[in-house]
């Protein structure tokens, strides 16, 4: 089964995606996404996309402990949820 993660736009202030999954929605932030992509440096948003592509099961199980009170393992626990479901 593959997990449902939604781009639900970035914000700029905050230098995030916003993610939507079926656990709830939450921001990642860039820096994630740059470590892999372009050290240093901004991930284009075809970059941002795919990245969030290919570690969409990471994401979701991200955004499931978060909503459940606990602390993603690193990277990921850098990410803040939005809103539970």
């Amino acid at each position: 089964m593959t997990a449902r993660v939604e781009v639900r736009g970035r914000d700029v202030a905050r230098e995030a995606y916003r993610i939507e999954t079926d656990a709830g929605r939450a921001w990642v932030p860039e820096c994630l996404m740059a470590q892999a992509l372009r050290p240093g440096g901004r991930p284009s948003h075809q970059d941002a996309y795919e990245w969030i592509a290919a570690h969409r099961q990471a994401l979701v199980r991200a955004v499931t402990q978060l909503a459940c009170g606990a602390t993603p393992r690193p990277p990921y626990d850098i990410m803040t949820l939005i809103e539970a479901r």
